[in-house]
This record gives structure tokens, C-alpha cells and sequence, in this order.
């Protein structure tokens, strides 16, 4: 019995898949070249180092199942009846379905780090992995909540000035790298921003506020927020004066025009 499981092994025919998620880890990098050593190790002690007829290398990401080359590895080894062989089981996808179609698919593969799952295995471990990875999604958004209401509160580290988080230059910062696209898209996003709260601004002067930090007082007990979600303080208060009298006359305050200029 042991005999005839040797002679189907070296029966067998292969096509390997290589993946690697980073231009870094490159075509040549160490990421691909372990994957192969590890391939061409596992052939070996099957006695089935001759048995691989081709190998397919991608740099891709693994959340996404369209990709070309691993596309062709399933033609390759569909047409000549081989066997798909992958140095590990995330090589082919985190995505539950992406694993199933591959079923659907009639094609058979096997993973050097994992030879003896089947099928179901497979399956669950590909749906266990899906599952990490939106919980790590999830865990990252908290995070980023956590850090933003910190830094709103009592700015960046080392940095108390700067209350938000991302590049303390804002959108100026962004222009000598010449993406003028993304610049004008902030800059139309602030626009837009100052003039809805344009209203806001001009109930809190017609109630009688003078002063920058007036005017905060009255649009904290409005209950009405910042662009970055914060509460009001003059800095925030001018910075909103100066966006609208730079927009015109018609978006500019009585308070704007006189303060500013």
C-alpha cells in the first residue's frame, strides 16, 4: 500500500503559485525565495522534484481574488491535470468564497505547510481567517477613534498645538509634491465645510457675540461642532471667520469682514 502512494506521488504532476504582497518583497526578494525553497523541499522528500511543470509568481494582495497570474496557475494546472501547490494555505486567499469557487472549480491543490487538510479543513481555516481579518479591521477603527478623541483633547504627543490627527501642515504641506488634485479636493472640502456652518455662525452674531471666544460659547452651547469634530475655541473661530471672507462677500460675516481685515 505504501509502495503504490509512492508510485502515485511521483505520478503526480505540479504547478506551483507564489505570492508575495509587497513591490518590496519583489519578484527576487527573500519573501518568493522561501516560498520556493520551500515548495521544491516538500517535492523532494515526495520523491517528486521532477514533477513540477511550471511555476507562477505574483505581488499581490490577498484581500483581492483577481489576480492574473494565479488566474493562469488554475488554467495551467486544470488543462494538464496537476496538482496546484502553494508553500502556505494564506497564499491563495483569506476569503471564504475566493476558496469555495476554487472547489467549484474542480481543481485540486495542496499546501507545504498544511498537506494533510482536506477540503472542509480548508474551508474553515479560510472562514477563521476572514473572520481575523475583519476583527482586525474593526480593533484598527477603535484605535484610530480612541487616538483621535486623545489628540483633540490634548493634542499630539510632543506636539500639544496640534489637535487633529494626520500632517500638522494640512493641504499646504501636500503641494510640493505636486498632487494638485488631492490639495483642490481638501481645499473644496474646507470651502464647502465653512459655508455650511456659515448659518450657524450668523445665529451666534445676531444673538449679540462680540468676541472670537464669544462666538465659541455660542456655538459650543449650540451643540455645534468643528470640521475635526471638537469644540470651539477662538483659533477655531477666526480660522472659520478668515475661510469665508476669503470665499467673498456673499459667504463672508458682518464680524469676518471687519475682524479679519
Amino acid at each position: 500500500m505504501a509502495k503504490r502512494n509512492q508510485t502515485d506521488q511521483k505520478s503526480q504532476r505540479y504547478i506551483s503559485y507564489l505570492r508575495v504582497s509587497r513591490e518590496s518583497q519583489g519578484l527576487h526578494g527573500l519573501g518568493i525565495e522561501a516560498q520556493r525553497r520551500t515548495v521544491r523541499e516538500y517535492l523532494a522528500r515526495l520523491g517528486a522534484a521532477d514533477a513540477l511543470l511550471a511555476e507562477y509568481v505574483e505581488v499581490e494582495s490577498g484581500k483581492r481574488d483577481m489576480r492574473p497570474e494565479l488566474l493562469r496557475s488554475f488554467d495551467h494546472a486544470r488543462n494538464a491535470r496537476a496538482t496546484l501547490i502553494i508553500a502556505k494555505l494564506d497564499r491563495l486567499s483569506r476569503d471564504v468564497h475566493f476558496l469555495t469557487g476554487l472547489e467549484r472549480a474542480g481543481i485540486e491543490f495542496v499546501a507545504c505547510d498544511l498537506p494533510n487538510a482536506n477540503r472542509l479543513t480548508i474551508t474553515i481555516l479560510a472562514a477563521v481567517a476572514e473572520h481575523e481579518r475583519e476583527m482586525t479591521a474593526e480593533r484598527t477603527k477603535a484605535a484610530l477613534a480612541v487616538a483621535r478623541d486623545r489628540v483633540a483633547s490634548v493634542g499630539q504627543k510632543g506636539h500639544p498645538e496640534i489637535r487633529r490627527l494626520g500632517n500638522p501642515n494640512g493641504a499646504a504641506h501636500l503641494k510640493q509634491y505636486g498632487n494638485l488634485a488631492a490639495v483642490s479636493a481638501m481645499k473644496a472640502k474646507a470651502d464647502d465645510t465653512a459655508r455650511r456652518l456659515r448659518p450657524s455662525l450668523q445665529a451666534v452674531l445676531d444673538a449679540g457675540a462680540k468676541s472670537a471666544r464669544s462666538i465659541a460659547a455660542g456655538l459650543n452651547d449650540r451643540g455645534v461642532l468643528t470640521p475635526r469634530g471638537a469644540q470651539w475655541d477662538s483659533k477655531a473661530v477666526i480660522k472659520l471667520q478668515r475661510r469665508l471672507a476669503a470665499l467673498g462677500s456673499q459667504d463672508a460675516v458682518p464680524w469676518a469682514r471687519s475682524r479679519v481685515s
